[in-house]
């Protein structure tokens, strides 16, 4: 294990004196995502709260013909503007969010006590609209029920004989288990930081070292050829989990100052969630580790390597796209598959859950095992005589 330790102090060395390698693989990550993160989160937040406060002004279309509807809208705060000859194209061309529409069978229905039909006008396509679109319906909504209490007022009828049922929501949810709804990026966040970590060093300590003829001499050294490929591929893991370790303590220090506090989130981590979030991500700096000093082998130069490296930044994308598109509920099975297993544990410990201790064993060993198999096959390249000949 002498050459292990050895090829592991010249690898760590020689990166560490690479002033490229450190920035990409402890400071890209532990800085980039974080204010990336924070970035995202200011603005939506801040837009929202603008959409949300800002006047509403509605183009409405046949005003007079609804001129109680119109009254309680403007005592709500709402400014009716002048109604546009084409209401579907301005709104096509987003010249106004949202457009009001009365139609001319409104008056009639009126008085006869049917529902009067209202016509709310916008583009389900535009998000920006949201806002002013669900403001405009509640307006309606709120009008329509109170003339309806009214109305069943008149006639003698108590009005909570039309309420057959009574929902009440009971809310189970707490501070901490909302966190999970602004941080839903944070499982893909470490997924990527896991591979990109070790990426440069992975590339540069194989295919690099190819180019530029140093990987021959290394390996005509009198010490076995897996004890070389698992000296760099610890390294390469060491460098990923460093950066992995300094984006959750990056998280950790600038979470609280996000501007969640009015939506009820608590953000902080405990140092405890921190160090089981690193357990659990750990396999996935191995796995990646593993698949990366694979590509890197099997490449016959740096710039080949470049090109599986890209592919390779989408594999941790797709368990967390699928996550966050189909939301499901954790099992055991799930917690055999890596990497979508880190997503669904990820989730519970910001949640605050408490998983079962086999969920974290079957996930942690699933991902140990096929990251091991990966090095395993690695290995066997190191010992093929074409590995030092990048143009083979």
């Amino acid at each position: 294990m002498r050459g292990l330790t050895t090829v592991m102090r010249k690898e760590i060395k020689e990166n560490i004196r690479d002033r490229r390698a450190v920035f990409n693989s402890l400071l890209v990550g532990p800085i980039l995502f974080p204010l990336i993160f924070i970035a995202l989160m200011w603005f939506t937040t801040a837009a929202e709260q603008e959409r949300a406060e800002q006047t509403l002004e509605v183009p409405v279309v046949g005003a007079e013909r609804a001129p109680s509807l119109i009254r309680f809208l403007e005592q709500k705060g709402m400014v009716v503007k002048e109604a546009p000859e084409h209401p579907e194209d301005v709104v096509r061309s987003q010249e106004e969010m949202v457009v009001l529409r009365i139609p001319e069978a409104y008056p009639e229905k009126w008085r006869r006590g049917e529902p009067a039909p209202v016509e709310v006008i916008h583009d389900p396509s535009r998000q920006e609209s949201d806002v002013p679109v669900r403001r405009v319906k509640t307006l309606l909504a709120t009008y329509g029920q109170q003339i309806g209490v009214l109305r069943l007022h008149l006639r003698g009828v108590n009005p909570q004989a039309s309420m057959a049922v009574l929902i009440r929501d009971v809310d189970l949810s707490t501070a901490k288990s909302r966190a999970i709804l602004a941080m839903i990026f944070l499982p893909y966040i470490l997924m990527i930081t896991a591979f990109t970590g070790g990426m440069h060093l992975a590339m540069d300590t194989t295919a690099g070292e190819k180019e530029r003829k140093s990987l021959e001499p290394l390996l005509i050294n009198p010490v076995p050829r897996w004890q070389i490929m698992t000296g760099k591929l610890v390294t390469t893991m060491l460098f990923a989990m460093a950066s992995l370790a300094l984006t959750l303590l990056s998280f950790k220090l600038v979470l609280p100052l996000m501007p969640i506090g009015a939506f009820g989130i608590d953000l902080t981590i405990r140092l405890q969630s921190l160090l089981l979030i690193l357990l659990v991500i750990a396999p996935v700096a191995i796995l990646a580790a593993s698949l990366l000093t694979l590509l890197a082998a099997f490449a016959k130069s740096y710039r080949e390597a470049q090109s599986y490296m890209g592919l390779v930044v989408i594999i941790p994308l797709i368990p967390s796209i699928i996550f966050m598109a189909n939301p499901i509920k954790p099992d055991l099975w799930m917690m055999s598959i890596p990497l979508f297993s880190q997503n669904l544990l990820i989730g519970e410990i910001v949640r605050g859950d408490a998983a079962p201790f086999v969920w974290y064993a079957l996930s942690i060993g699933s991902t140990l095992i096929i990251g091991l198999a990966l090095a395993a096959v690695a290995a066997t390249l190191y010992n093929r005589p074409k590995l030092v000949f990048s143009g083979s």
